[in-house]
């Protein structure tokens, strides 16, 4: 599929204005290279949690035969769905309701999908049922309307990650995970406990917490020392909480930096970062982490929107029709983790990673 470089200019310069003007609450003060190394700042860090798998598939062993009956496409194009505040209210575009959530991971639960991690997604760690299509749910700006705990220890049912866990309980094969990208006070928390236990529930529940920058400028428009230093300070920050250390960032607004390499990997004051993957605003669907095209640099992105205005084509309701219209170029999982299984015609789109075995059908 071709991508459509102005969709993406004209909708990081709509959340770029989008984002500077949401009305309301302000914001909460707030291959190898597949891992952030983190150095220096580790006075007070608690030791990382490790990510805790949740609802993997057994796997299968996958042949060409049966990669033909459930016509496995690993090569094809996931959604990356992009979420920031989920109110009530709707303020602002990009807002979604509770109940606006539900309905679209109800939908992508009937419609054969399965979440993974922005950090899954990019270590190409795709463990999904055969015939199933992954998807990678992302919530950016670390909004206490994504998390928060009810005076039992459970998650707020108006936030995030209550809806997730609530559309997981009636669709069992929907995985209760999702990425939330953070700025300096994740999910409006200003004590360090708090904060640290907020990213202790998330990451022992599956989910991943990951860098979002220090404070959320545009990053066009810094230096590439001002870069380094917005991503470096919140990744001190998550591991002072005990996050393990980021291997995905999203970009503020979508708006890379005039270094683009800086996005990605750098230093600042003696710390190191280096991620697998850093993401856009995006206006459509990402290609496979097997793609030879895919770019780590700038992974695309869906909004999650209807299909007025500006999301007429480029927002999720659009996509997921599409894809449901087409569905040759959507992937589809073949349920087995150590082989990568395609039509015979995309043989020559991917690159096998770490010697996965390629199966063409």
């Amino acid at each position: 599929m071709r991508i459509i470089g102005l969709a993406n200019v004209v909708v990081i310069s709509i959340a770029i204005v989008g984002l500077s003007l949401l009305p309301g609450e302000p914001r909460p003060h707030a291959e190898p290279r597949e891992t952030a190394t983190v150095g220096g700042g580790d006075e007070g860090a608690r030791p990382p949690a490790t990510p805790t798998p949740v609802g993997l598939p057994p796997g299968g062993v996958s042949t060409p035969e049966f990669a033909r009956q459930v016509h496995a496409n690993e090569a094809g194009l996931v959604p990356v769905l992009m979420y920031h505040r989920i109110l009530a209210k709707r303020l602002a575009s990009l807002d979604r309701t509770p109940a606006q959530l539900r309905k679209e991971l109800e939908k992508l639960a009937k419609r054969g999908y399965v979440p993974i991690t922005a950090r899954e997604f990019v270590r190409g760690e795709i463990h999904v049922p055969a015939g199933k299509f992954p998807v990678v749910l992302t919530f950016d700006d670390g909004h206490p309307s994504h998390f928060g705990l009810d005076a039992h220890g459970n998650p707020r049912p108006d936030t995030a990650v209550g809806v997730i866990h609530d559309v997981a309980s009636r669709y069992p094969g929907f995985r209760p995970v999702a990425t939330f990208w953070v700025n300096k006070e994740p999910f409006g928390l200003r004590d360090r406990d708090s904060q640290a236990a907020a990213v202790r529930w998330l990451t022992e529940h599956g989910h991943e917490v990951a860098n979002h920058t220090w404070t959320h400028p545009n990053l066009r428009v810094l230096k590439r020392k001002k870069v380094r230093e917005q991503i470096v300070r919140i990744e001190r920050l998550l591991k002072k909480l005990g996050a393990p250390p980021s291997e995905t960032m999203a970009l503020p607004y979508g708006s890379m930096p005039r270094g683009k390499k800086s996005a990605r990997s750098g230093s600042w004051d003696g710390t190191r970062y280096d991620f697998a993957g850093v993401f856009l605003a995006g206006a459509e669907p990402s290609l496979s982490p097997y793609a030879k095209k895919f770019d780590r640099g700038a992974i695309q992105r869906i909004q999650s929107n209807g299909k007025k205005g500006e999301c007429r084509k480029w927002c999720s309701q659009y996509w997921l029709d599409w894809l449901d219209r087409h569905p040759g170029e959507r992937y589809v999982s073949d349920g087995d983790p150590d082989r990568i299984s395609i039509p015979e015609k995309r043989r020559g789109n991917i690159v096998a990673k770490r010697g996965l075995q390629v199966i063409a059908y």
